[in-house]
């Protein structure tokens, strides 16, 4: 299993934030100025931006400015380190409930049931 340290703690930090989630999402169908991100959501710019940072702190997105345009994008490597560790947890516990389900079909019955037998 690969030691993904505190970053993984900070991405995950990061997207429980409906606001952030959004952000990404939004990333995700590629780089967009940080106007256009703040568009839809209702809040002050700054607070647009202290999003962005915690994102930016993160590793889940970069911004670059040219001019007096901020363009945001996702870097896809800190995505994929939390899709990577989903899917161990998913595999993990997938092989638990299979187990799970073998045992059960292969027990004969309750306790009481196999007393009487």
């Amino acid at each position: 299993m690969p030691n993904y340290g505190g970053s993984l703690d900070r991405v995950f930090q990061a997207l429980a934030d409906g606001t952030r989630r959004a952000m990404v999402e939004r990333l995700i169908r590629g780089p967009v100025s940080v106007g256009e991100l703040a568009r839809p959501l209702e809040m002050s710019l700054p607070a647009v931006m202290q999003h962005i940072q915690v994102l930016e702190a993160c590793g889940l997105v970069s911004s670059e400015k040219t001019g007096r345009v901020r363009t945001c994008r996702i870097e896809p490597d800190a995505l994929r380190a939390a899709e990577d560790w989903l899917a161990e947890q998913r595999t993990f516990w997938e092989r638990r409930l299979d187990r799970l389900g073998d045992y059960l079909l292969d027990d004969p019955g309750t306790p009481e049931q196999r007393g009487s037998l």
